[in-house]
């Protein structure tokens, strides 16, 4: 109890928590405003889709190295205030664009490049900056909170927007997380830590910092088998993704409107919010290694219940769709929490942000690949072989993961030295 009251105490960690609480709010907004444009007011198609999804995951494939050796080199809270600046111009762009008639598809694909761009630095700075700002015993702790506030953030908002939506237009949406970004870099700004750049006679060719990032990853061998289950499950998960929203809208297919989108939204954001408050209880009752493994394989089982709910009366499709929200977001929550503060700890001080942006090239970078991969099959076999395609090749992701010493370690390493 004592821990949950230090942390709560840092002034620098609360800028922090209440600047990244208004940020998702605004990301919420936004994840559920832009497939309403794409879809029912710009009229994408299949293959639009895969490239609007591709596009905004697209820099962690490009620049996800370099941006992990870069920021390693700069100071990472600046880091994250630029880029939330570029996302606050590049997301208010949508709403400017479409007052004056001038919205299209491919402007929305350009503007979720560089929104993705600007992502790549904020969050390999911000999985980076937790061990900086605060000790190491309190990193689990800490990471828990921040998970809470963004899951809670989630639960009543998406279905307000799904209901506003029904009032207003999709892109006055954006306007609020526009702002939201605004108020993430203010955070920033005020708070004060220990961090300075990197001496310029420390620094070596940026290829050589970028290979000793890979390195680490490669040769830690939780690390290795947490990223391809990871990457994995991105990658097919992409593939059903990208096509949800046709899915859901299309009245051949679910037929469902805005208002149920919101309400499964959130549904999904209270599985998360159980998820992140259930973990520390979970680790004790499992152990760490157990909870990942059993994380990654439910969240694959769970997706075929997407492909499942088109043979079920259209009244009736969004309860397995609201229980697969829940479910995976509940797991996805355990098994971030569990991995990512065990990677913190396991990571000297000096590799994190290559560490972080290595992992990120991996199970981000792939994103864009299955993205465009559904696109091209929704556009061939269909839309709804492609989602059973996706789902089925999720179920065994969890592989890695199942097949190394996780399944039966209870406690991950608490420190560099204790993993090698």
């Amino acid at each position: 109890m004592s821990e949950q009251l230090n942390v709560t105490k840092q002034p620098g960690f609360i800028k922090l928590w209440v600047g990244q609480t208004i940020s998702s709010i605004g990301s919420q907004m936004t994840g559920i405003a832009l497939p309403v444009i794409a879809v029912t007011m710009l009229g994408a198609t299949e293959l639009q889709m895969g490239l609007l999804n591709a596009a905004d995951t697209s820099a962690f494939l490009i620049f996800g190295l370099l941006a992990g050796a870069l920021v390693d080199r700069w100071i990472k809270r600046r880091v994250m205030l630029i880029a939330d600046l570029v996302r606050m111009v590049a997301v208010g762009l949508i709403p400017v664009l479409w007052f004056n008639n001038a919205l299209n598809i491919y402007q929305l694909v350009v503007i979720g490049a560089v929104v993705s761009v600007a992502t790549v630095f904020f969050d390999v700075s911000y999985q980076s900056y937790i061990p900086i700002l605060l000790p190491k015993e309190y990193i689990s702790i800490a990471n828990s909170r921040l998970e809470i506030t963004g899951q809670i953030s989630g639960i009543a908002g998406p279905g307000v927007v799904g209901a506003l939506l029904r009032v207003i237009k999709a892109p006055f949406l954006l306007i609020f997380d526009a702002f939201s970004f605004f108020v993430s870099a203010f955070s920033l700004f005020l708070i004060k830590d220990r961090e300075q750049p990197k001496p310029k006679a420390d620094r070596r060719p940026i290829q050589k910092e970028i290979a000793e990032g890979l390195n680490f990853v490669w040769n830690q061998r939780l690390i290795r088998a947490i990223s391809f289950t990871t990457s994995t499950g991105n990658l097919f998960g992409t593939v059903t993704g990208t096509m949800f929203a046709l899915y859901f809208f299309r009245p051949q297919y679910l037929g469902l409107d805005t208002a149920s989108f919101g309400i499964m939204m959130s549904i999904s954001s209270i599985g998360g919010l159980a998820g992140a408050a259930a973990t520390p209880k979970l680790i004790k009752l499992v152990g760490e290694g157990p909870l990942v493994v059993i994380s990654a394989m439910t969240t694959g089982v769970v997706q075929l219940l997407i492909p499942i709910a088109f043979f079920i009366p259209m009244e009736l499709a969004i309860v397995p769709l609201c229980i697969q929200g829940f479910m995976t977001s509940f797991t996805a929550l355990t098994y971030n929490i569990t991995q990512v503060s065990a990677r913190q700890r396991i990571c000297p001080e000096h590799l994190l942000g290559r560490m972080n942006a290595s992992i990120r090239f991996m199970v981000w970078g792939c994103m864009p690949i299955g993205a465009l991969i559904s696109g091209v099959l929704g556009s061939t076999i269909g839309l709804l072989p492609t989602i059973w395609f996706g789902a089925i090749m999720s179920v065994f992701a969890s592989g890695f993961v199942l097949f190394s010493p996780l399944r039966t370690m209870r406690q991950m390493p608490m420190s560099p030295e204790e993993a090698k």
